[in-house]
């Protein structure tokens, strides 16, 4: 146990002290990918450049079934780190960098662990998960793969994890008319205001839907996460626009909540309303096909030994896979606490446990 942690943390350090970040995401199929391949000399080996820093890696030994989909790229570094982020940091019980946690941990256990066998094994790394950018799977989705199952390595707490919510952001515009702000129809005529009111609607309708259940979730995740617009106090506002995300229970459906949201902009003031980006939730489908589908995930956990875990509130990129009919389910090291935060870290025993978990799966 202890010469396999020894060996996943010199693989970490490697990993870490590639840099990542997402964005820029300026990453080509060198660097950590000539790294991986020194590393599993034993498999067959195709890396792919999707364009825009977006690499795919599919490694393969033997002929599985299952496939573990792990994710190299990071979010930036804020200047709240205390040390360099790139160089890893190892003390009593933690290890401490740059995506140590989210996930390059799980990277470096698992490639720790196919050096320790010669079981079939099948990985898919990818540099594109934290962008909401999904071109990677996207592309090894569309292909004959072969593959059953999934395992996507995000932090779980060594649980595996069966349920996630869905994810979905929106750029929205409001239009208005410009004028004097003496004006007596300036509160209806702004568009900043429109965007004001359609803020607070939004809120009440989200904080009526928190009774709504799946899974041991509740309710539904909602954020306004950027608002502009207008010119100067004494102008009425002419254009405004904000950004917002809401994260579904697997049970609702993205197009109503889409519908219902769009609906309460105020008469007259809708300039766009456009997704940008949207996850599913895990699992994926209606209702009755994502019990379904959480049936099997839950089978196949039992069948790997694997502890079973809560449902989560974060998006991970095995609903993906789920919507492609794939029976998947999240198992990793670490917490997602410590995931995007200033000297981002996973303990040691989380990094021993998953690695000994990853070994005994290869096996």
């Amino acid at each position: 146990m202890a010469e396999l942690l020894a060996d996943t943390l010199r693989h970490l350090e490697a990993l870490v002290g590639f840099d990542t970040r997402n964005p820029p995401r300026d990453i080509g199929t060198g660097g950590i990918f000539d790294y991986l391949r020194g590393q599993l000399a034993d498999f067959r080996i195709v890396v792919i450049d999707h364009g825009a820093g977006a690499v795919s890696m599919l490694a393969v030994r033997g002929a599985p079934t299952r496939l573990f989909n792990v994710h190299l790229d990071t979010v930036p570094s804020s200047p709240a780190w205390s040390a360099d982020p790139l160089r890893l940091r190892v003390t009593g019980d933690r290890a401490i960098g740059l995506g140590a946690c989210d996930i390059k941990g799980a990277a470096a256990g698992l490639v720790a662990a196919a050096q320790a066998g010669k079981g079939d094994a099948a990985f898919l790394f990818s540099t594109d998960e934290e962008a909401n950018d999904a071109r990677c799977i996207a592309a090894f989705l569309a292909r004959d793969h072969g593959f059953r199952e999934v395992i996507v390595a995000e932090p779980t707490n060594c649980e595996a994890v069966l349920a996630h919510r869905g994810i979905s952001s929106v750029r929205l515009a409001f239009k208005g008319s410009a004028g004097h702000a003496s004006n007596a129809d300036a509160r209806k005529a702004s568009a900043v205001h429109a965007a004001m009111r359609w803020g607070s609607a939004a809120l009440d309708a989200v904080a009526a839907m928190d009774h709504l259940r799946f899974g041991g979730l509740t309710g539904l995740r909602f954020n306004i996460g950027r608002i502009e617009g207008g010119i100067k106090a004494n102008m009425i506002a002419p254009a405004a626009e904000l950004r917002f995300g809401f994260r579904p229970l697997p049970s609702m459906a993205p197009e109503e909540l889409h519908a219902r949201f769009a609906a309460l902009v105020p008469e007259g003031a809708l300039e766009a309303y456009e997704e940008t980006f949207r996850g599913p939730s895990l699992p994926a489908g209606d209702v009755a096909a994502a019990e379904a589908r959480r049936l099997q995930a839950r089978d196949l956990a039992d069948e790997l030994r694997l502890p079973v875990g809560n449902a989560v509130d974060f998006w991970t990129e095995a609903s993906l896979f789920s919507a492609a009919g794939l029976t998947a389910l999240v198992f990793g090291p670490g917490d997602i606490a410590q995931a995007h935060s200033a000297d981002e870290w996973v303990a040691l025993d989380q990094l021993a446990a998953a690695t000994a978990h990853y070994q005994r799966l290869l096996a």
